[in-house]
């Protein structure tokens, strides 16, 4: 089962602030992210940050960006002819391994067979 990307998983009356996190989120998903340095572009504290970004994404901070980051690496996967170490950093992980255990735990596979399948894929459509 498919899911839907990050971004357009909000609610309509989604708050200002949450909105300012998660446009933050997406625009820095390379960088080193924190709860602290999120709350504090959208201008709130870390643990009313953390409450309020749960309730509204139904999903914890850390797990928010990990999967910012995976579908990012999965766009590069699909469309850059880089080495998937590149990908793996350019998108914000801290090392190769916690990069595929990431990618694998989202898409069920690793980024190498991942990229391998979408190829094929586009092949076909040919």
């Amino acid at each position: 089962m498919k899911k839907e990307p990050l971004r357009f998983q909000r609610s309509e009356a989604e708050p200002v602030r949450i909105r300012k996190a998660r446009n933050f989120i997406h625009e820095h998903c390379g960088e080193e992210l924190s709860l602290g340095k999120v709350a504090k572009a959208a201008h709130t504290s870390a643990n009313y940050f953390s409450e309020k970004f749960k309730e509204a994404t139904g999903l914890n901070f850390v797990k928010y960006v990990a999967r910012a980051r995976f579908e990012k690496a999965a766009s590069l996967l699909d469309e850059a002819d880089l080495r998937v170490s590149e990908i793996a950093f350019a998108t914000g992980f801290q090392s190769l391994s916690q990069f595929n255990r990431v990618f694998k735990k989202f898409s069920g596979k690793s980024p190498t067979e991942y990229r391998a399948a979408t190829r094929a894929k586009q092949k076909r459509r040919r």
